[in-house]
């Protein structure tokens, strides 16, 4: 695979909309983005579920799978599944969204997707999340496709080390770890603690920069200022070649996330992130 193949995560794309919004859906249209993606260079793109509802409904998944693919998009990334972990009608409601998940991996070829801890940070069990994960790895396995939890330093799954320790005690070959290398730098994670991760425990890396000081909460800080890689405090290089040293050659996600970002026509907010990315690559 080649080294420098990058996935526009689905917040890259996505315009105007954030992950603190009671309505996350984009309101740009799945074509405009696909295109904007393809154009700057991407050949892989991420769906929010919710975004997944609205083109399923205007394309079908055999048309969404074609505008992918017409456009040179060949990794795809799906996300996030909550509350996988529980029971009651939080757990009801995850099912739902699961099924069609498991539905559009398999109809879209999809690379992996994308689950999340519990960010009330609530005392977990491992057993019964492992035996959960493992349950969730089959499912996607079956459809394709990979599972990856993503670790976040304000939940009860705060670093790689915490998120290794559940994908190893789940055990199933399908499951592992989204590092985003925001939550990494921002749960002080040296580098070269990357570069010990088992390759085949990594599923997804997704790059973006910050400054050195967190403003507001770490949650206010990740979905409103990110930066474009290059332009932070972090020390991407060093990321990057403990990542490789790990053994991880791609795709790489680039998820930016700023409120200067979000604010930028489709196809700059494209270019920019993967021109910032790429270049670090090299």
């Amino acid at each position: 695979m080649d080294t420098d193949e990058l996935l526009a995560t689905c917040w890259t794309t996505a315009g105007d909309t954030a992950p603190d919004r009671d309505d996350q859906r984009s309101p740009l249209s799945l074509r405009e983005r696909v295109e904007a993606a393809s154009a700057a260079g991407f050949s892989g793109i991420g769906l929010l579920y919710a975004d997944l509802v609205e083109a399923e409904r205007e394309y079908g998944l055999a048309g969404i799978r074609s505008l992918l693919e017409d456009n040179g998009l060949v990794h795809v990334e799906l996300e996030f599944l909550t509350d996988w972990w529980t029971d009651g009608p939080r757990r009801t409601a995850s099912d739902a969204v699961r099924g069609d998940l498991l539905k559009a991996a398999e109809a879209l070829g999809a690379r992996h997707l994308k689950v999340g801890p519990d960010v009330e940070d609530q005392p977990w069990n491992l057993d019964i999340w492992a035996a959960e994960f493992a349950i969730l790895a089959a499912q996607a396995d079956g459809a394709g496709a990979r599972l990856g939890i993503e670790f976040l330093p304000w939940s009860n799954i705060k670093t790689v080390h915490d998120g290794l320790r559940l994908v190893e005690a789940a055990g199933h070959p399908a499951g592992g770890l989204i590092i985003d290398v925001w939550h990494t730098e921002r749960a002080h994670t040296p580098p070269a603690e990357l570069a010990l991760v088992p390759r085949s425990r990594i599923v997804g890396v997704e790059l973006s920069d910050a400054d050195g000081t967190v403003v507001g909460t770490l949650f206010e800080d990740t979905v409103r200022r990110r930066r474009l890689c290059g332009e932070g405090s972090f020390a991407l290089p060093d990321i990057i070649t403990a990542l490789r040293a790990a053994g991880w050659s791609g795709p790489w996600g680039v998820e930016i996330l700023s409120d200067t970002h979000r604010t930028l026509p489709v196809r700059e907010a494209a270019a920019e992130a993967y021109r910032s990315a790429a270049a670090l690559l090299k």
